[in-house]
Formats: structure tokens, C-alpha cells, sequence
């Protein structure tokens, strides 16, 4: 993917609330907000378009951007997207500043790979969790956790305990104890005839 999707123009703006928002919104921009690093709030403004372009990346939403704030570059993640509830806009984003020697709190998406093979034997893989949330140094942190359910047996459960994270990367998860080990993929036995027409049977008794 081009390095281009991860650097974004941005302009500070002097002016807040939901009147100036609205006004940006007019003008095809986006509102964000920038904080984190011990430095104070910024809120900014950025093109819509670019925005929307990139917001179709799944990299965007877990690796390092670059924000490029009236000519000075900044290292940041984004922490969260506003949508319109039915239009295709984008409303708000919040970005955490990156600091090379703190460690990063984040989601990092879930790549399942193997399912061909998996499911060779008839059964049904079913994905618990499609992200995790990690905590690692801005420089370990991965694009993406690959999971191989290929080797999977029926009934069997992959927990996060199971993943082969990237060295200095942890499970926010599973640092809080066993009991937060959580149920990552899981490979069901092959549905049975009988199960099939029971199946059947409910959804015409509730047509």
C-alpha cells in the first residue's frame, strides 16, 4: 500500500463548537482533534475527500499515520471516527499523538488465515474476535495479527493465549489475568441433517 494513504494534510483551527464544525463540514473538511504526549489539545481541520480515501484502508485505522500540520510533521493513531448515521461522511476524528519511547494502547485487526483447510473436514469457523487490543512501543507495532487456523480440529478454540504476537507486542487482555484469556476463532461441528430441518422449521414458524 502506498505510504501516501498514511500522510494527511491538516490545518489548525481557531475556531470550536458545533457552529464551526458545521461550517467546516460545508467546506468539505473534516473536524479532528489532536492530544496525547503531554502537549496541549489542537484542534484541526482536514479534507474530507483525502479522508474518505483513506478511511477505506484497513491499515488506517491501526498504523502509524503522519499528519502533516501546517508544514510540520507529526506521528499519530487515529483513537476514534464519528460517522453521519446514514450519509457517507465522515463527522469527527480524535488522534493520539505518538511518542517514540511510550508505549501505544491500540486495536490491531485480526487476519485469519487457513480456512480452506479448516474447513476441509466439514466444519464451520467462527470468528470470535476480529481485533486486538495491544500495548508495544510505536515502532513494534504490527499492522495486523495473523492467526493459521488451518491445523484446527472440530470443537477445537483458539484463545489469545494461543496467537504468536510480534516480539513487543502484548494482550492488553491477557495482562489483566487468566480468566481474560478470550476465545480468538473457533472450528464448530458440521450442522446434521436433523439440525438442518429444525433450523428449517423455526423460520417458517416465524413467517
Amino acid at each position: 500500500m502506498s505510504e501516501a494513504i498514511y500522510t494527511l494534510e491538516a490545518t489548525v483551527r481557531t475556531d470550536k463548537g458545533t457552529g464551526a464544525s458545521r461550517r467546516l463540514r460545508h467546506a468539505n473538511q473534516v473536524p479532528a482533534i489532536l492530544y496525547g504526549a503531554d502537549k496541549e489539545t489542537q484542534n484541526l481541520a482536514l479534507s474530507h475527500n483525502k479522508v474518505w480515501q483513506a478511511q477505506g484502508n484497513e491499515g488506517f485505522y491501526s498504523h502509524i499515520l503522519t499528519l502533516v500540520i501546517d508544514g510540520k510533521k507529526q506521528e499519530v493513531i487515529l483513537k476514534d471516527v464519528q460517522r453521519h448515521p446514514y450519509k457517507p461522511v465522515i463527522m469527527h476524528l480524535d488522534f493520539q499523538r505518538v511518542d517514540a519511547k511510550q508505549k501505544l494502547h491500540t486495536n490491531v485487526p485480526v487476519h485469519f488465515i487457513g480456512e480452506e483447510a479448516a474447513t476441509k473436514t466439514g466444519g464451520v469457523v467462527a470468528h470470535t474476535m476480529t481485533e486486538l487490543e495491544v500495548t508495544c512501543l510505536p515502532k513494534d507495532l504490527p499492522e495486523f495479527i495473523e492467526v493459521d487456523v488451518a491445523g484446527l480440529e472440530i470443537g477445537q478454540t483458539l484463545h489469545i493465549s494461543d496467537l504468536v504476537l510480534p516480539k513487543g507486542v502484548a494482550s492488553v487482555e491477557l495482562a489483566k489475568g487468566e480468566s481474560h484469556d478470550l476465545a480468538v476463532v473457533t472450528l464448530h461441528a458440521p450442522k446434521t441433517k436433523a439440525e438442518d430441518s429444525e433450523d428449517a422449521s423455526e423460520e417458517a414458524d416465524s413467517e
